[in-house]
């Protein structure tokens, strides 16, 4: 069952709370532009409806296979690669690595059930979330999760223009796949991470996919 915790986070239909301060704040400066030209308040109101877009937040069913891992993130694999990973996986992993333009939805899904075991939050750079060492230099969050086929781990980098990474749920508490657990403000890049050997993975460097959606692996 998706937790309390997460389903309260919307405070309009399909718009993500953290991004009510944003669109009212462009709906302030619309109005008050208007006051002296409505031609130039086109310009605040284009901004503001942007806004409302890039917070959009579509509801999904949740996933109900547990042998399917699933995307954490809408946006396109940059990279599938091998890592070593010391903080939750304690080893080599296989990442899965996602990047999020502006023009994605932002919303970050849990990409199998599982229990949070581990939360760390880094400061760091703004570098773009492409580059090659984003990963390490970048601000940064992550969620280590226990699950019945092992540990998972997903972090959220900032990127150039991201500035605030948002992750909800608390050490202890449990969430089902697919459930929204935070989001990265404008352009981000999220990162799964499991053991090696653990998963089948099924997307390619390219691919589209969208969060709580698309099948990125199978557990093994």
């Amino acid at each position: 069952m998706p937790s309390t915790r997460a389903r309260v986070r919307r405070s309009l239909p399909g718009i993500a709370i953290e991004g009510m301060p944003f669109i009212g704040a462009g709906l302030g400066l619309t109005a008050l532009t208007a006051l002296f030209s409505r031609k130039a308040a086109a310009l605040p109101l284009a901004l503001t409806a942007f806004t409302s877009y890039f917070f959009r937040d579509p509801d999904r069913e949740c996933p109900a296979d547990s042998s399917i891992l699933y995307a954490a993130a809408d946006g396109h694999v940059t990279m599938i690669d091998e890592v070593d990973e010391p903080r939750f996986i304690g080893g080599k992993a296989t990442r899965i690595v996602t990047f999020l333009s502006v023009f994605d939805v932002h919303i970050n899904r849990t990409p199998c059930a599982g229990t949070v075991q581990y939360r760390d939050y880094v400061q760091g750079e703004f570098r773009a979330a492409w580059d090659g060492e984003a990963d390490i230099v970048n601000e940064r969050a992550y969620i280590g999760l226990e699950t019945e086929h092992g540990p998972v781990l997903i972090s959220q980098i900032a990127g150039l223009v991201a500035r605030r990474i948002v992750t909800w749920p608390v050490v202890g508490e449990e969430l089902g796949a697919g459930e929204r657990f935070g989001l990265i403000k404008f352009g981000s890049r999220t990162d799964i991470l499991v053991p090696s050997g653990s998963i089948n993975v099924f997307v390619k460097k390219g691919q589209a996919i969208k969060g709580g959606l698309t099948q990125i692996g199978a557990w093994l």
